[in-house]
């Protein structure tokens, strides 16, 4: 077992998968675009389905102008917190595929799933690099098709609040208590040998 952070694992792993969590309270410090670069080459080198790559990623950072764009297009109660990151992600995918030695794309059953694997790969570089990632879908995706030009056919996956964590009195009371890492369901109720149990 490993315990760090509050939370105990039931096998032995890195700690930064325990360490790592999605706070809510950001200190509204800038980030550098070759910081914010780094996490999504992190993201670059995730793994895919016949390498196809599908995600793309836009982006906003704070004071720049693109910022209050990406800001708006998140639901109120996420853009309240989210109003002291430091920049705004949002992860979008291709259904569409081309596999090796084809000359023409075909649909592609995994392009979510690789894109969550991107996000994940982006989120533990910006821990490694001391800062937090938020995960969203409380935003609207119709107004991102358009405000974005993401071409039609693609899928916007979720949005992402980066930032330095901050202190939890910052944000509204309601939030507060919800501001510390959480705990994961059992493996033993995730992991099955041999086949799916209920």
């Amino acid at each position: 077992m490993t315990t760090a952070n509050g939370r105990t694992a039931d096998y032995p792993i890195d700690t930064m998968f325990l360490e790592r969590w999605s706070p809510r309270a950001f200190t509204g410090e800038s980030l550098s675009e070759m910081d914010l670069l780094t996490m999504l080459e992190a993201a670059r080198w995730a793994p895919s389905s016949y390498n196809s790559q599908p995600w793309r990623f836009t982006y906003a950072r704070r004071d720049t102008a693109p910022w209050s764009r990406f800001l708006d297009l998140l639901v109120p109660s996420n853009r309240g917190w989210a109003a002291t990151a430091s920049a705004l992600v949002i992860i979008v995918s291709n259904p569409m595929m081309r596999p090796p030695g084809s000359d023409k794309d075909v649909p592609s059953s995994t392009h979510s799933f690789d894109a969550g694997t991107a996000s994940g790969y982006f989120a533990l570089q910006a821990y490694k690099m001391g800062w937090r990632v938020h995960g969203m879908v409380g935003f609207d995706k119709d107004r991102a098709f358009a405000e974005l030009n993401v071409p039609a056919g693609y899928r916007i996956e979720a949005a992402y609040a980066i930032g330095r964590q901050g202190d939890p009195a910052s944000l509204p009371e309601v939030l507060r208590d919800r501001e510390q890492p959480n705990s994961r369901t059992p493996l033993a109720q995730l992991a099955f040998e041999g086949s799916f149990q209920a």
